[in-house]
Order: structure tokens, then C-alpha cells, then sequence
């Protein structure tokens, strides 16, 4: 069984954790952010791309059956 932590020792871990985080610079943060909307604008064209192609399918398998 897990052995139980008290709310201060918790507390205090929570604070050595995060002295140990490395935040980001300014310059880092506006890189990956431009990343983030660059992949998001491709990850859209490219579904846009295939749900248009699986749509004129749909349509000209169903148009077939008429």
C-alpha cells in the first residue's frame, strides 16, 4: 500500500517540483506559438482536402444507384 504524504509534505514538494521548471523566453514562446497555427492551418487544408475528395465520391457512387 501507498505510503500516505501529509498536506505540508505535499505542499512542499509541490514547491521543489516547481523550482525545477524551466520556463520559456519570450522569443521561444512566440516561435512555438507561430508553430502552432502553422501546423493547425495544415492539419485543416489537409482535411479540407479530404473530406472534398470522399464527398465527390459519395456523390458520384450515390448518383451510380439513380
Amino acid at each position: 500500500m501507498a505510503e500516505r504524504t501529509s498536506p505540508g509534505e505535499f505542499i512542499r514538494q509541490v514547491r521543489q517540483e516547481a523550482a525545477k521548471v524551466t520556463w520559456p523566453s519570450r522569443r521561444e514562446l512566440a516561435i512555438s506559438t507561430v508553430m502552432v497555427f502553422v501546423m493547425v492551418f495544415i492539419a485543416s487544408a489537409f482535411f479540407f482536402a479530404v473530406d472534398s475528395v470522399l464527398a465527390t465520391a459519395v456523390r458520384y457512387i450515390i448518383g451510380l444507384g439513380a
